[in-house]
């Protein structure tokens, strides 16, 4: 198991950390072809402003959620592509992210400011 990491990914109702993985979920569907977001935004816009790990744990535990989840839009704080070894092949995140125009350099979001979507800002 990683460090940190749930014991077990929440897959029914009634686990405590469904409900907000649900939400992570219905906000990061929202994020728009081309931007980004980062987990704190998220986190922050779900009023648990201390919980961008779990934001992170969220994202990890998408693969398989119907409708899709675009995780690949969602990066570190500084728009790192932190959680590239998620996927599969670990390359598979920026080449989702270059086919929806946003250029990668050294597994950063280049213009990271201009790219950001802030679900704060974008969904009040």
């Amino acid at each position: 198991m990683k460090k940190n990491a749930p014991a077990s990914t929440p897959s029914v109702p009634g686990d405590s950390r469904y409900s907000f993985f649900e939400d992570v979920w219905a906000v990061a569907r929202l994020i728009p072809k081309g931007r980004v977001t980062n987990y704190g935004a998220i986190a922050k816009y779900l009023g648990t402003g201390l919980s961008a790990r779990m934001v992170g744990w969220a994202m990890n535990a998408c693969d398989k959620v119907k409708p899709k989840v675009p995780a690949h839009r969602v990066v570190n704080r500084n728009g790192m592509l932190s959680g590239k070894m998620h996927f599969s092949p670990p390359e598979a995140m920026q080449q989702r992210l270059e086919k929806e125009g946003i250029r990668i350099e050294n597994d950063k979001v280049v213009d990271f400011k201009g790219k950001f979507w802030d679900p704060a800002i974008e969904l009040s």
